[in-house]
C-alpha cells in the first residue's frame, strides 16, 4: 500500500516519451467505489505565481505501470489537462 505523501515525493515519468510529467499533487477517487481513478499534477506557476499557473494534468490510474522506489512509470501517449473552464483537454505526445 502506498500513501499520498509517498506518491508526492516521486517523479512521474512517461515510458512512451521519457518526459518527466512532474510529481503527484492530488488523487481523484470514484465516489461510488472508492477506487483511485486519476493522479493529478498541478500546473506549473507562471512568473513566480503572480500570473496564475498552467493547466492541471490528470493521469489515469490504469496507465500507471509501477510505483518504484524513486519514480512512478506511466504508459500513455496522451496527457489530459484541465482547462480554466473545467473541461478536459487531451494532448498527444
Amino acid at each position: 500500500m502506498v500513501s499520498l505523501s509517498i506518491l508526492c515525493q516521486k517523479d512521474i515519468i512517461s515510458i512512451v516519451t521519457g518526459q518527466n510529467i512532474g510529481r503527484a499533487d492530488d488523487i481523484e477517487f470514484s465516489e461510488q467505489t472508492g477506487v483511485v481513478e486519476n493522479l493529478v499534477v498541478f500546473g506549473r506557476p507562471k512568473f513566480l505565481g503572480l500570473l496564475g499557473r498552467g493547466k492541471d494534468i490528470k493521469i489515469a490510474w490504469k496507465d500507471v505501470i509501477t510505483v518504484g522506489q524513486d519514480v512512478i512509470l506511466i504508459n500513455t501517449p496522451e496527457i489530459q489537462t484541465l482547462g480554466k473552464n473545467g473541461k478536459i483537454n487531451v494532448e498527444y505526445n
